[in-house]
C-alpha cells in the first residue's frame, strides 16, 4: 500500500508539472491583461502535432522538433493576441472571454479538417530506463518533466523580477495608462507576455506528448482545463501559485485515480477548487486586492 502511495505520488507529480506548464501561460496573460485565454490549452495540441509532424514525417531528432514546436506555439499566440484579442481591449472583458473559446473551437476544428480526427502516435524520444530506487521504479519521463516545469518556474521568476521586459510587465500589470506615459510599448510588452506563455505551452506539448503518445484535435481541451483550475487555485497571476497549484492537482487526480475511482478524478479534482474558493477566494497563494467602485 505504501509503495503504491508513492508510486501515485510521483507519476501525480509528472502530471501536475505539465498542468503548471500550462497554468504559467494563463496566469502571465491574466496578470497582464485580465484575460482568461481559454485557447491556451488548444496552442499545446499545436505543438504536439507540430512535433510530431517533424519527428515522423521528417525524420527531425526531438531537440530540434521541440525548438520547432515553441517557435510554431509563439507564433499562434502572438498571432491570435493581434487578430483576436487586441480589438476588444477596450470592450466589456465577457467579450473577450467569448471570442476566446471562439478561438479554441476554431483550432479544434481546423486540426479536425487538416488531420481527421484519428489519433496519431507519438515516436518513444527517450529509451531510458526508470530509475530504481528499492522497489520503487521512477519513469524518466516523468523525472525529466517535474526538472524542466521547475526550472522554467525559476527562471521566468528571474525574469520578471530582474529583467527590463519583466519589469515593464509589471507596470503594465499595475496600470496600462500609466505605463505607457513612462514610455512603455504596451502593444510589444503584452505581445511578448503571450509569446512566453506559448512557448511554455510548447514544452508542455512536448512532455505531454512523452507520457501521453497519441495526438488528436481535442487533446489540448482537458488540460488547458485543469491547466486554468490550476492557476485558480494556486493564485492566478501568481506564477509560484500556478506551479503549486499544478502539483495539487496533478496528485489529488492521480491519487483518486489510484485509490478511488478513475471516473471520480474530474470531480474530486473541482471539488478541491470549491473548497478553497470558499476559504480563501483569491488562492493559496494569491492576496485580496480591494477595488474602487
Amino acid at each position: 500500500m505504501l509503495l503504491l502511495l508513492v508510486n501515485q505520488i510521483i507519476n501525480g507529480l509528472g502530471t501536475g508539472a505539465i498542468y503548471a506548464l500550462i497554468a504559467l501561460g494563463y496566469t502571465m496573460v491574466y496578470g497582464i491583461v485580465r484575460l482568461i485565454n481559454f485557447a491556451h490549452g488548444d496552442i499545446l495540441m499545436v505543438g504536439s502535432y507540430t512535433s510530431v509532424l517533424l519527428m515522423v514525417n521528417l525524420g527531425v531528432p526531438f531537440p530540434v522538433a521541440l525548438v520547432a514546436s515553441m517557435l510554431v506555439c509563439v507564433v499562434f499566440g502572438v498571432v491570435i493576441e493581434r487578430v483576436a484579442y487586441k480589438p476588444l481591449r477596450g470592450a466589456p472583458r465577457i467579450c473577450s472571454l467569448i471570442t476566446a473559446i471562439g478561438v479554441s473551437y476554431l483550432l479544434q476544428n481546423s486540426a479536425q479538417l487538416i488531420y481527421s480526427a484519428n489519433p496519431r502516435p507519438v515516436p518513444t524520444v527517450f529509451q531510458v530506463a526508470p530509475l530504481a530506487i528499492g522497489k520503487l521504479n521512477i519513469s524518466f519521463v516523468t523525472l525529466i518533466t517535474v526538472a524542466v516545469a521547475i526550472t522554467l518556474m525559476i527562471l521566468l521568476t528571474l525574469f520578471v523580477q530582474k529583467s527590463r521586459m519583466g519589469k515593464a510587465m509589471r507596470a503594465v500589470s499595475e496600470d496600462q495608462g500609466a505605463a505607457q506615459l513612462m514610455g512603455i510599448n504596451v502593444n510589444v510588452t503584452i505581445s511578448v507576455t503571450f509569446a512566453i506563455g506559448c512557448a511554455l505551452a510548447g514544452v508542455g506539448a512536448f512532455l505531454y506528448s512523452m507520457a501521453y503518445p497519441l495526438v488528436f484535435p481535442t487533446m489540448g481541451s482537458m488540460p488547458g482545463l485543469k491547466a486554468f483550475i490550476a492557476a485558480v487555485l494556486g493564485g492566478i497571476g501568481v506564477m509560484p501559485g500556478a506551479m503549486l497549484g499544478g502539483f495539487i492537482m496533478g496528485v489529488a487526480e492521480s491519487l483518486t485515480k489510484g485509490f478511488i475511482s478513475t471516473q471520480l478524478s474530474d470531480a474530486v479534482v473541482y471539488g478541491i477548487l470549491i473548497v478553497v474558493l470558499l476559504v480563501k477566494p483569491s488562492g493559496l497563494l494569491g492576496s485580496a486586492v480591494g477595488e474602487k467602485v
